[in-house]
């Protein structure tokens, strides 16, 4: 007779103690799951933004970190997928390119939670950033082409270019949508004949004449200039504009412009979209009418308005153009007219004489939205988070910020 011994068990801890994961493993693999968490979460989702300039004031200010929505109007996927995850498109501490643009997918746009609707405050592509300078990411590279000439920007920058979803994120408020029409009559914007909604922290540029001694406005305005004993320019907005009216000393405000109407400005570095100063004499404060494009309308072509046209037919929606003897060739064929592909959008910032906008660089493509701003959830001012933090703008809509 054969007796049939039973195997020892192993006790549950013994067990579980020689199949379990070395302790770097098990770091490993959480680092890399909230690797992939976050780089979702910021890719469809939201993600963190910092406001690095003052075009948006006093809406936004610089060092305001707030949330983007992507879900707002429907993420997009991303046309670089072969990039480092968490950063845009520049490594950290090395420089260099983040990303590879050996694979590249095409504009397509998952369904969100609505669409651009009027004065909403939107992160999208800067549209001239397709050629962008290295060393100074801030600076337009078409405009400072315009002012010191395309071979001295070369030669003394690095100049790269960037597919539309790596170029450099920019924030203004959306004034127009597809369709509509906008003109600016002396700093007032008009949308399809109607005032735009003026908001409380909207920043315009003013001479002060004063009776002879300096005007007694405290706080409520920013000193830009002293151009003699009587006159001043100031920075204001509109929430401070009759306080300073009726503050002591002050005679007259005016709103300062560079241009009169009908008339561009005179140096190349001033000059406004569509750059063209023999057909439109427009300028910063006084431009239009322009009807924004969209998507399925045509538009009749001629010499007199391819400048407003020229970019999107080649840039932004991919075709080849030729001008022979007054002709138009798109895609090796004879045109007259041109169907928009895609809608397009009208941005200016809320410092409206300290912004780099629409005005400048023209209309942002559909396809260069990537967000709607949410919220502020940490804010400070220029002597750091400790010694100045805003804590009144903590945690703040931006609706609420905007009143």
């Amino acid at each position: 007779m054969k007796f049939f011994s039973k195997k020892p068990q192993v006790p549950y801890a013994v067990e579980d103690k020689k199949n379990r994961k070395p302790a770097w493993r098990e770091w490993l693999d959480a680092g890399i799951f909230a690797l992939f968490a976050a780089t979702l979460i910021r890719s469809f989702a939201c993600e963190a933004y910092t406001i690095p300039s003052s075009s948006m004031e006093g809406t936004l200010l610089v060092h305001d970190y707030l949330f983007v929505s992507k879900m707002a109007y429907g993420p997009r996927i991303p046309n670089t997928p072969l990039a480092v995850p968490l950063v845009h498109n520049t490594l950290p501490l090395t420089g260099g390119k983040s990303y590879s643009e050996a694979v590249h997918w095409n504009y397509h746009r998952l369904p969100g939670f609505g669409h651009v609707a009027h004065n909403d405050v939107v992160v999208f592509n800067g549209p001239a950033g397709d050629t962008a300078i290295v060393e100074e990411p801030e600076m337009d590279y078409y405009q400072a082409c315009r002012l010191y000439g395309r071979d001295v920007v070369k030669a003394k920058y690095t100049i790269v270019t960037r597919p539309v979803d790596k170029k450099e994120n920019l924030i203004k408020r959306c004034i127009g949508l597809p369709g509509d029409v906008i003109e600016i009559k002396d700093a007032v914007v008009y949308v399809n004949g109607k005032a735009a909604r003026q908001f409380p922290h909207t920043k315009l540029t003013y001479i002060l004449s004063t009776n002879g001694n300096a005007p007694d406005v405290d706080d409520k305005a920013e000193l830009l200039q002293r151009i003699s004993s009587n006159l001043y320019v100031y920075h204001i907005a509109n929430d401070q504009l009759d306080a300073v009216k009726k503050a002591g000393n002050v005679v007259a405000v005016n709103l300062y412009e560079s241009e009169k109407p009908g008339s561009a400005p005179k140096e190349p570095g001033e000059w406004v979209f569509p750059l063209d100063t023999a057909n439109y004499k427009w300028n910063r404060d006084n431009y239009g009418p322009l009807t924004i494009p969209k998507a399925g309308t045509t538009v009749l072509l001629s010499q007199q308005n391819i400048a407003l046209y020229r970019r999107i037919i080649v840039n932004y929606e991919g075709n080849t153009l030729d001008e022979q003897n007054g002709r138009f060739i798109i895609n090796g064929l004879a045109a007259s007219s041109y169907t928009f592909k895609m809608d397009y959008y009208w941005m200016m910032g809320d410092n409206r004489h300290n912004s780099l906008d629409s005005r400048y660089w023209g209309f942002v493509p559909d396809d260069h939205i990537v967000g709607k701003a949410s919220f502020v959830w940490l804010s400070y001012g220029d002597g750091g988070p400790v010694a100045d933090m805003r804590w009144g703008r903590l945690m703040h809509g931006i609706h609420s910020l905007e009143q």
